[in-house]
């Protein structure tokens, strides 16, 4: 019984990694990036402190400092960010000949039909898509809710974060420490978070553009190979 169990336990596993490898496959590039981060930071940390004739730190005390937290939260607001502008933008604007944009005339919600919610939804539409009110409100922009709200969090992440690593640095070179609301009006807070915007919008703006001359074949943020330049979002 347990034999012939195992070969359809294997295949739902099999299915299971086919059917989400695309979230897998960056779960894992997230990880590796995360765990190098920790790794040369932590080197790059103990160079400092041998050179100053201090003590080294362990992984696990550099990836709780605020040093290493300030980092990762400076590059992940300004991701969720991106995101959530594009979600946004593309809502009403549009971009002719890119696969990145609705098509034109397509602006705007949609109607209910388009949408299938309410009297349109599917047998198989998400519960809230069917339910009135408010409901189906906050399910219609559930996406943009959400990454606002890690967004919001991330940036309140990265700037308590610089606020302590700033401190601390301040109380190295025998200067006061500075408050949360003292920090966010510092250039070395808005130059670290503008670094990451402008990478960001400049990466929005090239898919954008891109799109609509190049070509990465069986991709589905291309447009087919022999597709006119001016075909715009999901034209046939």
């Amino acid at each position: 019984m347990s034999t012939a169990a195992r070969p359809g336990a294997r295949g739902r596993w099999r299915t299971v990694l086919h059917e989400n490898a695309l979230a897998l496959f960056f779960a894992l590039l997230l990880l590796g990036a995360l765990t190098g981060q920790a790794a040369a930071g932590t080197a790059q940390v103990n160079r400092e402190q041998l050179a100053a004739g201090l003590q080294t730190v362990t992984v696990w005390r550099y990836i709780t400092s605020s040093e290493f937290g300030v980092d990762v939260m400076e590059n992940w607001q300004s991701e969720f960010l991106q995101f959530l502008l594009f979600i946004l933008a593309t809502v009403w604007l549009v971009q002719r000949g890119s696969s990145e944009s609705k098509a034109l005339g397509e602006q705007g919600r949609g109607s209910d039909a388009d949408q299938k919610v309410g009297a349109y939804a599917q047998p198989g539409s998400p519960r809230w898509a069917r339910a009135p009110g408010l409901r189906r409100s906050l399910y219609s922009h559930s996406l943009g809710l959400v990454m606002g709200t890690v967004f919001l969090l991330t940036w309140l992440g990265q700037s308590m974060a610089g606020t302590v690593a700033y401190s601390e640095g301040q109380l190295r070179d025998r200067a006061d420490p500075v408050t949360w609301a003292t920090y966010v009006g510092l250039p070395d807070f808005w130059n670290r978070t503008l670094q990451n915007w402008q990478s960001e919008f400049l990466a929005v703006l090239s898919m954008v553009v891109f799109s609509i001359y190049l070509r990465e074949r069986g991709s589905p943020e291309s447009k087919p190979v022999g597709a006119p330049h001016d075909e715009t979002g999901t034209e046939e």
